[in-house]
Order: structure tokens, then C-alpha cells, then sequence
């Protein structure tokens, strides 16, 4: 499910470049990836049209995992959007859109194990996940 023809494909495709970067022991592509990042926000912002839709969100909560692990006691974290990041460039798996569809503003059913199991059990669908879930 490589999305190359889609430019939030190249959003991630170069922020997991400087994120691999970053980890590797250049720390100013952790910036450049922050920068990059809110650069990715603002665009699907305007795109969008509001702060509340979901691919804004997304890129909203993205932004701040990489601004919170910037601060060097929680570095580590930063292994958390790489994994995150090379499943969505690789596979298009986005966990973190998964994991945002279960907040209560995004989801219509209750809380339950299916909707756990088919959130994180179900292969990647075109567009978003909320779109994908029945």
C-alpha cells in the first residue's frame, strides 16, 4: 500500500528519513523533522479547512510526540514515531491514526474488544481509518 502518488506519502517518506537521521546521532534532523512536521500540519490544515478533521489531528499528535521527545530525558521516544512512521511509509499502517480513532470525538460505537481488534487487526484502507471501520 506505498502511496507515492500522494503527497502525505513524501510528508512521511522524508520526515522517517530525517527521523533514521536523528537516531543515528544527528540531532539536528530531529528538528529538521519537527519543522518538517509542522509544515505537514499546516498544509493538511488549510487542505482541510479545520483543526478537528482527521488527518489534521493526526498530524497535530504527530507534531507533539516529536516536539515532547526532542527534550533529551525522553529521547528514547523518538523510536516510537520511527517504528510508527516506516510501518506508514512501508505498509500504510499508521498506528497513531489508529489509536486516535478511538477517542471518543472520533468514534460512533462504544468502546468494545471488536472495535479494539478490527482498529488494529484490519489491513490499511485508502484515505483514513475512520473511513475504513464499519
Amino acid at each position: 500500500m506505498i502511496a507515492y502518488r500522494n503527497i502525505s506519502w513524501w510528508y512521511w517518506l522524508a520526515t522517517a528519513g530525517l527521523l533514521t537521521a536523528g537516531l543515528a546521532g544527528w540531532t539536528t534532523a530531529f528538528l529538521l523533522a519537527i519543522a518538517l512536521s509542522a509544515v505537514n500540519l499546516l498544509h493538511f490544515w488549510i487542505r482541510e479547512g479545520r483543526a478537528g478533521a482527521f488527518p489534521v489531528q493526526v498530524r497535530m499528535a504527530y507534531l507533539g510526540i516529536l516536539a515532547l521527545a526532542f527534550w533529551e530525558p525522553v529521547r528514547l521516544l523518538y523510536w516510537v514515531p520511527f517504528a510508527g512512521t516506516w510501518a506508514m511509509v512501508l505498509f500504510g499502517y499508521c498506528p497513531l491514526a489508529r489509536i486516535l480513532s478511538l477517542m471518543p470525538w472520533n468514534r460512533t460505537e462504544p468502546m468494545s474488544m471488536g472495535l479494539l481488534r478490527r482498529t488494529f487487526l484490519s489491513p490499511p484502507v485508502r484515505g483514513n481509518i475512520l473511513q475504513g471501520l464499519p
